[in-house]
């Protein structure tokens, strides 16, 4: 005789296959537990706290690298030398220009980028996407690259847009971006004494992007992530590309000219070369606003340009420059972020996103077929 392999009615006797299980019977051990019980209070916490644990110290990684950055090059600075550096510069004048370059970096910003929505995903104004870009300094804080999410969500809400083809857009902004970053890097490599073949090379990656996109391979296209890139092609990353152009220069006058306030003097030739490398260096989503990555590059990129008798003194410019650069960006694009974010930015979400756009406008990502 079998064994009984449940506890029945009968001792010793198992039951019919059919047969419902009794009320009393204890769930097998190895039994999973039903979806809805409530978890065990101590059985799933330590399967629960090692994410959680990993989660924090992913997102507090790029403040740990940033503090130790800046206290690497502090820690390597004659601190009179920084103090007499800070002390030679008009407070009042730098505040002021600091002021001035983010809203003329916003201005240029939301000129080019504007175009890339219009086209893509819905008629926004100018002034809307100025309000929203500029709110969406506050979490550009933590890196480039959180802000424009930002955007993307909030575009695709309030147009009734998939979030995938928003994306999409978004790539095409970058793709801008980057265009404009080649250029720059293909001029600056011969105007330095550097080989053609490095401004051949980077102009090859450009025109081998642009030859995909005028090649349309079906996979890509149909993805709806990757279809607004095809559907603005070359013509439309061109113009983008042109578009683009002013918010380059503002982003470079802007990382360029602080140094000479604190008597570190680059001539163009030079800034052609080594500030494209920090302007991309500070968009790394490595630390927030580029502390510390901004600090270690100017100052291995720079020494040679700084006024200064000793090697301290020239340490000592350019991370006075760097670093109360960032600090007053910083200022300035959180308290403009959380103006716009706080009183203006609500009365856009109260918008009808169904409205009917302008004739000749582009439709929205809601009224465009499925990509």
């Amino acid at each position: 005789m079998r064994s009984p392999t449940h506890t029945g009615t009968f001792a010793g006797a198992a039951p019919p296959r059919d047969a419902a299980p009794p009320r009393d019977a204890a769930p097998p051990r190895d039994a999973a537990p039903p979806r809805d019980a409530a978890p065990p209070r101590d059985g799933d916490l330590p399967e629960r706290r090692a994410p959680r644990l990993w989660a924090r110290a992913r997102r507090a990684l790029p403040f740990a690298l940033a503090i130790a950055l800046v206290a690497f090059v502090l820690g390597r600075l004659d601190l009179d030398a920084f103090r007499a550096a800070l002390s030679r510069v008009d407070a009042p004048l730098f505040a002021a220009f600091a002021a001035l370059f983010i809203l003329a970096l916003l201005a240029a910003d939301t000129f080019a980028t504007v175009l890339v929505y219009r086209r893509l995903i819905a008629p926004v104004a100018f002034r809307d996407f100025f309000v929203l870009r500029g709110a969406s300094y506050l979490p550009s804080l933590l890196n480039h690259h959180v802000g424009q999410a930002f955007i993307t969500v909030f575009l695709a809400r309030a147009h009734g847009a998939p979030l995938a083809r928003v994306a999409g857009a978004t790539l095409v902004v970058y793709a801008s971006w980057l265009g404009c970053l080649l250029l720059l890097g293909a001029v600056a490599v011969p105007a330095n004494g550097g080989p053609l073949a490095g401004s051949a090379l980077l102009l090859a990656a450009g025109v081998l992007y642009l030859a995909v996109l005028a090649l349309r391979p079906a996979r890509l296209a149909r993805t709806k992530l990757l279809a607004p890139l095809f559907e603005a092609g070359v013509r439309g990353h061109l113009v983008a590309l042109a578009a683009r152009v002013p918010h380059l220069l503002v982003l470079f006058a802007g990382t360029w000219l602080p140094f000479w306030f604190f008597g570190v003097h680059i001539p163009l030739g030079a800034a052609l070369t080594y500030i494209p490398i920090l302007m991309v260096a500070v968009t790394l989503p490595l630390t927030p606003q580029g502390f510390g990555t901004r600090d270690v590059l100017a100052a291995a990129l720079l020494e040679g340009f700084a006024a200064g008798v000793t090697r301290e003194e020239r340490l000592a410019a350019i991370a006075a420059t760097t670093t109360t650069w960032a600090v007053a960006l910083t200022l300035v694009e959180a308290a403009l972020g959380l103006a716009l974010l706080r009183g203006v930015l609500p009365h856009m979400e109260a918008k009808d996103p169904t409205a009917a756009p302008p004739a000749g406008a582009a439709p929205t990502g809601a009224q465009r077929e499925p990509a």
